[in-house]
């Protein structure tokens, strides 16, 4: 912005060094002209200044929604352990939280790319007994 401001003083200087008369038609426009461009530029550091004020204020709700949800979710949640699982259609890694393994309840975890199931917690579909299709990417006569 300093630069603009600038360069409009130095057309500001211009004019009054070749003695532009500003009762004449070509003077007017030119002192109009330099006048606008200089409330332009006020206008323009105004909105700078806003950006700048906006920007810092939306960082501080940024920060303050990170520890709100810390409070509420609680600060565990970044340090559970995750379980990644290569998925055996169209290799993207899966990731779930490792409590799954251990939970007594049958659980499927499915690609969320291509809806391929890639891990099932329950331990007779783990030793081939599960009859409903191909899991961990196994085809069912592997199984």
């Amino acid at each position: 912005m300093k630069n603009i401001k600038e360069k409009i003083a130095y057309l500001q200087g211009l004019v009054q060094g070749l003695n532009i008369d500003e009762a004449t038609k070509e003077g007017k426009v030119l002192t109009g002209i330099i006048d606008v461009l200089d409330e332009m530029a006020d206008q323009l550091d105004d909105i700078e200044t806003a950006q700048n004020d906006l920007e810092e204020y939306v960082e501080s709700i940024d920060e303050d929604l990170y520890d709100l949800e810390g409070d509420i979710f609680g600060d565990d949640l970044d340090e559970e352990e995750m379980v990644e699982v290569e998925c055996p259609n169209c290799r993207e890694i899966v990731c779930f939280e490792s409590d799954i393994v251990d939970d007594e309840d049958l659980i499927e975890v499915t690609c969320p790319n291509c809806d391929e199931v890639v891990y099932v917690n329950d331990q007779d579909v783990l030793n081939g007994t599960y009859d409903e299709g191909p899991i961990m990417g196994k085809k069912e006569e592997d199984i």
